[in-house]
C-alpha cells in the first residue's frame, strides 16, 4: 500500500516521519496508525514529533502495515527470530515469519547469524513481513570478516548499516551507549555482559584500546537513517543478566549515554526507541521504567522481558511475561518476547508461539491497567459467551483460538458439546453459571428483602 505513498518523498535529504511530523505534516503513515489505534491522527503526528512515538517505516519496505510504538498505543509486542549456523535456513525462518504475524506479532526482529546467506534471509523476510522487521547489523558485521573481532573497522560497520537500511530494515539495534570507561564496571557482576552485540564491542574495545566505533561515527549512522528512515533501537549492551546485576551502576551509566544519544538523533529528526533489560526483581521494575523515562526524555522504552526470577529455565515465557505485564503498566511500549527456549536454545516454531501468546496477555493485561479506551471490550465479550455456553464464540475470541479449541476438545470433542452448557470440569450438574436469575426474579427478591430484613445465622 505505501509504493504510492513513498514515491514523492525519494531523493529528500530527510524521509523520517519524525521530520514530516515536526514539519506539521500528517503522513499517510500517521493516519493509517491513527485509524488502527482510534487515535486522532493529530495526536500521532505531535506525539512522533515529540519522539514520544515511532513508526518504524523504511522507505524500502512498501508492503508494510504502519504501526506506531508508544506511550499513547496500545503496548506491542516483538517477536525475534533468525537462523544460526547451527539450526534453521531461509524457509524456516519466512515459516516463524508468518507464524508470528498470525498469533499477533507486531514487529519482527531477524537475527539471523548463519543458516544460509544472510543477505538472501533477511530480504526474503522483509518481502513477506506487513509488520516492520528489525535486525542487529553488527551480527552481520562479524560474520563478513569470518568472526575475527579485532579486524572490524568503523567502515566495516557503516558498510553493513546501510546495506541493511537500503533493503528495507526499519529498525536496527545500535550498541552505541556502552563506552570504554564502562567496562570497568562489570567486574561485580554475576553473569557479566550477556548482549551479544554488547560483547563484540567490548572485545573490539579491549583488543584496540579506542572507543566504541558506533559511538565515535554515531553521527554517519544518523545521516543513513535520515535517508531511508530507519529508526534507531538503541541497545542496551549493559543490560543485567540476572536478578543479582539488575539496576547496577553499568546498566545505568549505559542509560545515560543512551539519552544523550537519542537527543542527538532527535536534533537530526531521527525516530528513536530505547532498550531495556533483561532481568529485574518485580521491586525494580518500576524504578527502571521510570529511569529510562527521565534519561531519554520519554523515548519509547522497548524491554526484553523482564525475566524476575532466574529459576526456570524451560519456562522464562512465564517468569518474563509477569515482568512485561508490569513493564507495560507502568508505561513501556513495546515488550520483546521471550520464549521457553531462552538461555537453552534456539526456538523452533511451537517456541514462537507459545512465547508470543505469553505476550500478547501481557500486553493486554497491561493495557487495560492503564485504561486505553476499548482495552476491555474483547475480554467483556468473550465473558458474555462464556456465560452463554458459546463454545464457538468464545474460541473466536481467544487469543489463540486454535488452542481453546484444542483444550475444550480434548475431553468433549462431539459437535453437541459445542452447545452444550458445562464443560468436562464441572460436568452438566455442578456448574454455578448454570444458575440464571432473570431481572424480574431479582426485582420481586429486592422487594423481598425491602420488607423482610434476613437474619444472619
Amino acid at each position: 500500500m505505501r509504493t504510492e505513498w513513498v514515491a514523492k518523498r525519494r531523493g529528500q535529504s530527510n524521509v523520517s516521519q519524525m521530520h514530516f511530523a515536526r514539519q506539521g505534516m500528517i503522513t499517510e503513515e500517521m493516519n493509517y496508525v491513527a485509524q488502527r489505534e482510534n487515535l486522532p491522527a493529530d495526536l500521532i503526528r505531535d506525539e512522533v514529533a515529540r519522539g514520544r512515538m515511532i513508526i518504524p517505516a523504511n522507505i524500502n519496505h512498501t508492503n508494510l502495515e504502519p504501526m506506531a510504538i508508544g506511550i499513547a498505543s496500545k503496548c506491542k509486542v516483538n517477536a525475534n527470530i533468525g537462523a544460526s549456523p547451527n539450526s534453521s535456513n531461509m524457509d524456516e525462518e519466512v515459516a516463524k515469519l508468518h507464524l508470528a504475524v498470525k498469533y499477533g506479532a507486531d514487529t519482527v526482529m531477524d537475527l539471523s547469524t548463519g543458516g544460509g546467506n544472510l543477505d538472501q534471509i533477511r530480504t526474503a523476510i522483509i518481502n513477506a513481513s506487513p509488520v516492520p522487521i528489525g535486525t542487529v547489523p553488527i551480527y552481520q558485521a562479524l560474520e563478513s570478516v569470518h568472526g575475527n573481532i579485532e579486524q572490524l573497522t568503523p567502515d566495516d560497520f557503516l558498510h553493513i548499516i546501510e546495506k541493511h537500511a537500503q533493503q528495507g530494515v526499519d529498525y536496527m539495534t545500535i550498541h552505541a551507549g556502552i563506552l570504554i570507561e564502562h567496562l570497568p564496571l562489570v567486574r561485580n557482576r554475576i553473569t557479566g555482559i550477556v548482549s551479544r552485540g554488547g560483547g563484540i564491542l567490548a572485545r573490539w574495545m579491549l583488543a584496540h584500546h579506542k572507543q566504541n566505533p558506533l559511538y565515535t561515527h554515531f553521527d554517519d549512522i544518523i545521516e543513513i537513517f535520515k535517508r531511508y528512515d530507519v529508526s534507531f533501537s538503541l541497545g542496551d549492551s549493559l543490560r543485567p543478566g540476572c536478578a543479582h546485576d539488575a539496576s547496577d551502576e553499568a546498566q545505568l551509566a549505559e542509560l545515560k549515554t543512551l539519552g544523550q544519544l537519542t537527543r542527538k538523533a532527535w536534533e537530526h529528526d531521527v525516530q528513536v526507541m530505547v532498550e531495556g533489560p533483561g532481568h529485574v526483581p518485580m521491586d525494580q521494575i518500576e524504578f527502571n521504567v521510570r529511569k529510562q523515562m527521565e534519561e531519554c526524555s520519554e523515548a519509547p522504552f522497548y524491554v526484553l522481558g523482564p525475566l524476575v526470577t532466574d529459576i526456570a529455565p524451560g519456562y522464562d515465557h512465564i517468569t518474563s511475561a509477569i515482568g512485561a505485564a508490569m513493564a507495560g503498566w507502568y508505561g513501556t511500549a513495546m515488550l520483546c518476547y521471550v520464549t521457553p527456549k531462552e538461555h537453552l536454545g534456539l526456538p523452533n516454531a511451537e517456541d514462537v508461539r507459545n512465547g508470543l501468546i505469553a505476550y500478547k496477555i501481557a500486553a493486554h493485561a497491561a493495557d487495560i491497567a492503564r485504561h486505553r479506551p476499548g482495552a476491555r471490550d474483547r475480554d467483556d465479550e468473550l465473558s458474555k459467551a462464556r456465560y452463554n455456553f458459546d463454545w464457538n464464540r468464545q474460541f473466536e475470541l481467544s487469543l489463540d483460538p486454535e488452542r481453546a479449541k484444542e483444550y475444550h476438545d480434548e475431553t468433549l470433542p462431539a459437535d453437541i458439546y459445542k452447545t452444550a452448557e458445562f464443560c468436562s470440569m464441572c460436568g452438566p450438574k455442578f456448574c454455578p453459571m448454570q444458575t440464571k436469575v432473570d431481572a424480574d426474579a431479582l426485582t420481586e427478591l429486592e422487594k423481598f428483602l425491602a420488607k423482610e430484613p434476613v437474619t444472619q445465622g
